[in-house]
């Protein structure tokens, strides 16, 4: 049996100033919006179509786009969390399906829906 595939379907950054980090990204790369909590005016965070969230901490005194979370697109969920739990990662608060890996990293796995999707994405080679 081959492993299912998977894909990192968004990169969440906590960044100071959210209205910066979506002005840039949808004027320099096209990104526009796909999801927000909160409201476009006051967001808490924002998702982009192209991958990027940003969660809002006016507060934050790191580098600003400091990693949040890797969100990994599953063709099989269950497979993915079975196979992570050799690696002694810890389940965060959010869920069952949040890890946090040895190092600190966190990951969120979610599944695909339909399966294929992850399939499609795949396939795409943006650099032929």
């Amino acid at each position: 049996m081959s492993i299912p595939k998977a894909y990192v379907e968004h990169v969440a950054v906590w960044v100071k100033d959210i209205h910066w980090h979506i002005r840039f990204f949808h004027d320099v790369l096209g990104m526009t919006l796909r999801e927000v909590q909160g409201t476009v005016d006051e967001p808490i965070q924002y998702w982009t179509l192209g991958g990027m969230q940003f969660m809002s901490s006016p507060e934050f005194a790191g580098p600003e786009g400091r990693l949040g979370h890797l969100g990994v697109m599953c063709e099989d969920l269950e497979y993915a969390l079975a196979a992570a739990w050799k690696f002694e990662v810890t389940e965060m608060p959010q869920g069952r399906n949040w890890l946090r890996l040895p190092d600190g990293l966190a990951v969120e796995f979610i599944q695909a829906s339909p399966v294929t999707c992850v399939a499609q994405a795949l396939a795409i080679n943006p650099r032929s």
